[in-house]
C-alpha cells in the first residue's frame, strides 16, 4: 500500500473523513477517470485524488478514482517529474565546460 511509504497522510486535514465522504457523495461513488476516448471510467470509486498536486483539499480540487485510474494518474505525474528531474545528455555541456582539443605538440 502506498501509504506505508508516504508522509502524505499526516498532511491531510483534520476533517478528512468528512471532506472523503462529500467527494464520494457529490461523485456518487463512481470514478470521474477520463478514458482514452473521453468517456467518464464510472468503476465504483475507491480513492479521492487531488486534481492539483499539493495540500488544495477544497472540493474543486478533489475527485473519486478507481484503483487503476488512480495507479495510472499517479504513474504519469510520477513519470512527469522525473522527466523535469532528467539530467542533460552529454552534449549538452555548456561550451565553457567542455575539454578543449587534446594538445598534439
Amino acid at each position: 500500500m502506498a501509504w506505508s511509504s508516504s508522509n502524505r497522510r499526516a498532511e491531510l486535514p483534520a476533517n478528512w473523513a468528512t471532506i472523503r465522504a462529500r467527494v464520494v457523495r457529490r461523485d456518487r461513488g463512481l470514478c470521474q477517470g477520463v478514458l482514452s476516448e473521453g468517456a467518464l471510467c464510472g468503476h465504483p470509486g475507491t480513492d479521492v485524488d487531488h486534481i492539483r498536486p499539493g495540500n488544495d483539499h477544497s472540493m474543486g480540487n478533489l475527485q473519486l478514482l478507481c484503483t487503476w485510474c488512480h495507479k495510472r494518474k499517479t504513474q504519469a505525474e510520477s513519470k512527469a517529474a522525473r522527466a523535469n528531474d532528467k539530467p542533460l545528455p552529454r552534449t549538452h555541456i555548456p561550451r565553457a565546460e567542455r575539454e578543449g582539443p587534446p594538445d598534439v605538440w
